[in-house]
Formats: structure tokens, sequence, C-alpha cells
């Protein structure tokens, strides 16, 4: 989409705003019967086609409404007439809108034409779409479009390998794709096949490997800035390509929706394009340590004790408690082998969380003060929101062995999503700024392009934003 400062010409395609306020101010100036249709209430929409021009009028609903929600209101718009939109010089009217709303708005349109799988053959990913703009400087325009690209890059490359099914990301082709994804984004490129995992001690992350059919691949993205004393982030995606639960199996049904249990490395790949393509002033780190939770003769049992790869030693309770397994290791080998000033990692993690807060917000774990208000602050300004619950010592000693260090579960019916976040504490290595994302509930779930359950892209944006303007 190219936008363009403009407004100077007849048009034959016109997107107007409105609030409900603004609408009952303007209304007189329209036709009498389109009052009757429209109200300017938030996501209702009226067309008005005539013979030379048409009008597509939006409404927003309350005047007071966040930026966040004009995003929200594009995205349906868009899926709703994606279909009809014309490839000619578009008119936006919005006079009362600024600058970042403009922004979210122009983001919901492009990502409202996301479906799956996904191709940009849809006119708002081309220069050929215009969209007329003539309340901002052609400067701001410029800066506003290469903000939108890069998220919509990130988003939709994140909701669409959440998207495939199983047979479609195999190890294999999640690396061809990332280590192109590598090349052209100038980021370092790693990755420990099964063999060189074992000489590096990942015993956690190789005990769900081992019942695979395909190797491993523990894999390490670097995006560096020429800027001097840039912070750095670290930065781990629990990336399960489909669970099983292993010998612990899950239940059948809705076991298809287990190739979404790559969330939090699709919102960590979605962040590193933002960040890259914008080549912000900062230093990223990023392992997803890739691998599926199969059944086989080879699969790790109930009882095994694990040897992770800071030495400390895991009593397996439960096979398809796999995801703090695998991150146990992702963070252990980050903290040990790079110095960053923040950690965080991200997971589809407990149905805990999920029973918890559905998919009202993530969950949310930090042994920092400023890093927990930020994130919460953040969630909130993207609306892809954060609720806190504690790190306290006393849950730790639900998960006490007596064979082993840690036992991978408590035994407890209750707060296992607490319990992941204190397991995966004892492997942080001390990190004073760490926090854990247990996005399970909102990654995957009800969304507008698709009828059942699809990615949402949750966790790119909050990503994007923590990066660019953490201080």
């Amino acid at each position: 989409m190219k936008l363009l400062n403009k407004r100077n010409k007849n048009y034959t395609q016109v997107f107007e705003l409105f609030t409900e306020e603004s609408w009952t101010k303007n209304y007189k100036n329209y036709n009498k019967n389109i009052s009757l249709l429209f109200s300017g209430k938030k996501n209702e929409i009226f067309v008005e086609a005539k013979e030379e021009t048409i009008t597509y009028f939006i409404g927003l609903g309350k005047s007071d409404l966040q930026n966040f929600e004009f995003q929200q209101v594009a995205v349906k718009f868009s899926q709703a007439h994606k279909k009809n939109f014309l490839a000619v010089p578009t008119l936006l009217l919005a006079d009362f809108i600024n600058e970042k709303q403009f922004e979210e708005f122009v983001k919901g349109l492009v990502l409202g034409t996301y479906y799956y799988p996904f191709e940009k053959s849809h006119i708002f990913w081309s220069d050929k779409f215009e969209c007329h703009f003539g309340n901002l400087s052609q400067k701001k325009l410029d800066v506003i479009s290469n903000r939108a690209d890069a998220i919509c890059e990130g988003q939709t490359a994140c909701q669409d390998w959440l998207n495939k099914p199983a047979n479609l990301k195999r190890p294999n082709a999640v690396n061809a794709y990332l280590k192109n994804l590598a090349k052209k984004n100038q980021l370092k490129y790693t990755v420990f096949n099964r063999k060189k995992c074992h000489e590096l001690g990942l015993g956690a992350f190789l005990s769900v490997n081992q019942g695979s059919a395909y190797d491993a691949a523990f894999t390490i993205l670097e995006y560096k800035t020429t800027v001097k004393n840039a912070k750095t982030f670290g930065l781990v995606g629990k990336c399960v390509l489909f669970d099983t639960g292993g010998i612990s199996i899950k239940a059948s049904d809705n076991m298809h929706y287990m190739k979404s249990d790559m969330g939090g490395a699709t919102a960590v790949i979605g962040a590193l394009i933002y960040a890259s393509q914008m080549k912000l002033p900062v230093n990223i780190t990023a392992i997803l340590p890739i691998t599926d939770n199969a059944v086989s003769e080879n699969a790790y049992l109930p009882s095994d004790v694990i040897t992770a790869y800071n030495g400390k030693t895991i009593e397996v309770l439960n096979t398809d408690a796999e995801g703090r397994m695998t991150l146990a290791d992702g963070l252990s080998y980050l903290s040990k082998n790079y110095k960053t000033d923040v950690l965080i990692d991200l997971a589809t993690l407990t149905g805990s969380s999920v029973r918890m807060f559905g998919d009202t917000c993530g969950a949310l774990f930090s042994n920092n003060e400023n890093l927990k208000n930020l994130l919460i602050k953040i969630g909130d300004k993207t609306n892809q929101r954060l609720w806190n619950l504690p790190l306290w010592d006393i849950w730790k000693d639900d998960f006490q062995s007596d064979v082993a260090d840690f036992k991978n579960i408590s035994m407890k019916p209750i707060g296992d999503c607490i319990i992941a976040a204190k397991f995966l504490e004892e492997f942080i290595e001390d990190h004073s700024n760490w926090a854990h994302l247990d996005i399970a509930g909102v990654a995957f779930g009800n969304v507008g392009y698709a009828k059942d359950k699809a990615a949402t892209g949750y966790g790119v944006q909050l990503l994007a934003d923590l990066i660019e303007n953490y201080h």
C-alpha cells in the first residue's frame, strides 16, 4: 500500500471514518437515507454506490476509543469487504484522527486481508494501491508506511506458520524458512542437530526430541545493530511443531489444534522480522528449540530423570509437560552463552492459563518490577494483554523431587501455569530482568478470517513495541 499526501481530485473509492459524535455533527451533509442505516457505531459499515464513486462509511463508535481499536475496526472492515476493493487511488477521510490512529488503521486494513495459506495477492500489499490522506505530511506517511509494512510482514508470517498443518512444518521445512529469512534480513543463523545437542549437553530438549522421527533443530537467530551500547534482548520461543503429549498422550478430541504449539516461536519470528526490517538500534538473540513431541519406542518416559544443560536434574512425571523441558535448555543456553539486558520466553505452555484467562490475556511472570509493569502497559496499548501472576517461592515446594532436583510438574491439580513459571526460573541462571509469558489461550482461537480456530498473531506487536521502545 502506498500512502500519499493528496486530497485534491475526484475519487472513485472513498473510505470515510466516523465516530458516533462526528456522524451526529455531519450527517446533515449526506443523503438523509444514509442516516437511517448508519449511525457511526463501532464496526458499522454502510456502502454508498454512485455512478462515479463508491463510498464506504466506517463506524468507530465512541470518540474516546483507544488507538488499537482503530486497527480492530480496520481488520473487520477489510475482512468483510476485501474482495470488493478497487485498485484505484482511494481517499481516506477522517479529519479528527491523529498520526498514531491513522497508522493503526492502515495496519488493520492490511492485516485484515490475511487468510491461510497466505499469498500477498491482495491489492493492499501492492504499491499500486494508493491511500490518499491529506492530514499528514508525506514524510510522516512514509514512516507510517514502513512501520506498517514491517509489522504486517511479521504478523502474517507468525499466523501462517502457526496455521500450517503438521505435515507441512517438519523441522527441515521450518529451518529452511528460517535460513532464508536470516539471509534476507541479515541475521546470523545457527542450528544444532541431535548429535551436536548431545555434545553440548542439551539433555532436557533432547529428551523431548528422542521420540521424534525427525532430527533435532536447536536454532539460534541473531540480529545485530551497528549502534554502540545498544540494548540486547534474549528471546526464547517454544517451538513444539506438534504435541501429541508423548507417552502421556492427549485425548484425541481437539488434538488437531496441537499444531499451534509453536505460538511462542512464531511470535518471536514476527518480532525479528519487524526489528530487522526497521533496522532497530538493538541486538536480539533468539533461540527456538525446534522439535515435535511424538509417541514412539524411543520416546522419553514418565519416571525418567533428565540432566538439563545447566546440570540440574529433572524427574519426568508427565511427558505432556514437554514445553518447559525445551524452554529450560533454551533459557539456560542463552543465559550462559550470551549477555542480555532483557530475557523473555513465550510459550503456549499450560491449559491452566487457558482455564484462568481464556482468550482474554496471557499469563505474565517476571522477577523484575519495571519489566513487569512495562509489559502490562504495552499489552494494554497493543491489545495483546497480560496479567501478572506471582512467583512466590512457596510454589517451589510443589515440584521438589526425591530422585532429582525437580519434578517437571506438580501432582496438585492447581496452579500449573505458576508451577511451570517457577520451574523455568531455575534455568535463567539468576538473570535479573526476565519475564515468562504463557500465551496458550491467546495465540490460537476464534478469528474473523477462519471458520475454525486459527492463529491470532498474538505476541508480535507486543514484542515489537517492547523492543522498539525499551529504555
